[in-house]
C-alpha cells in the first residue's frame, strides 16, 4: 500500500491555500500530541517537520497523496493550546485554522489527534464541540500508544469511549514510533474517501 506523496503548499494565510479540488482530510491536535510524527508515519515519508519544541507547525501544510486508486490531500493544521506562544501568535494561528475549517469546501474529515496517555483534555473537548457546531465530521486517532503497554491498550480505549468522546467510528490507537495502528489509519482514510 505505497502512496505517492508531495508537498503541495505551505500556507501562512488563507490566500495561499491551493484551489479546492480533491477531497481533503485535515489533521488537528494539541501541540506536543505527536502530530508531525504521525503525519509522516501516515504519509510514509518524512515531509512534515518534527521539532523538539511544541507548537512547531505554524502554517497549514497541504500534502497531495496518490494511492494508485484515489487522490486526496492530507492537511496538517497548526497545533492548539501551546501556552508558551504569544497571545497575538496564538490568535493568528487560530484565525488561520478557523478560516480553513469553516470555509473549505473540499474538507471532508478532520482526524482529531489525542494523546493516548491523557485522553480528551478540556481543549480537546472544546475542539470537538467547535467541529460539531460547524457540522464537520471528525475521527479520533490516539497517538503515542508506544508509551502504554500493549496489554493495557484495549481496556484504556474502552474506558475513553465509555467516558464519552466524539468520533465517527471507533478511535484508532496509533504510534508514529512503533507504527502500531498506522496501516489501519491509512486504510480508514482510503475507505472513507472511496465511500464519498
Amino acid at each position: 500500500m505505497s502512496w505517492k506523496v508531495s508537498v503541495e503548499a505551505t500556507a501562512f494565510n488563507s490566500s495561499q491555500f491551493p484551489l479546492s479540488g480533491v477531497p481533503e482530510i485535515a489533521v488537528a491536535g494539541r501541540s506536543n500530541v505527536g502530530k508531525s510524527t504521525l503525519v509522516n508515519a501516515i504519509l510514509g515519508s518524512k515531509l512534515a517537520h518534527v521539532g523538539g519544541t511544541p507548537g512547531k507547525t505554524r502554517s497549514v501544510n497541504f500534502y497531495l497523496v496518490d494511492t494508485g486508486t484515489i487522490s486526496f490531500r492530507l492537511v496538517d493544521l497548526p497545533g492548539y493550546g501551546y501556552a508558551k506562544s504569544g497571545k497575538a501568535e496564538r490568535k493568528a494561528w487560530s484565525q488561520l485554522t478557523s478560516s480553513y475549517v469553516e470555509n473549505r469546501a473540499s474538507l471532508v474529515l478532520v482526524c482529531h489527534l489525542v494523546d493516548f496517555r491523557h485522553g480528551l483534555l478540556a481543549n480537546d473537548r472544546a475542539l470537538q464541540d467547535w467541529l460539531s457546531e460547524r457540522r464537520r465530521p471528525f475521527m479520533v486517532l490516539f497517538t503515542k500508544a508506544d508509551k502504554i503497554s500493549k496489554g493495557k491498550r484495549r481496556s484504556l480505549l474502552n474506558q475513553y469511549v465509555k467516558d464519552g468522546l466524539g468520533s465517527i467510528d471507533v478511535p484508532i490507537v496509533t504510534s508514529g514510533e512503533d507504527r502500531s495502528g498506522i496501516d489501519e489509519a491509512r486504510a480508514f482514510i482510503e475507505n472513507f474517501i472511496i465511500k464519498l
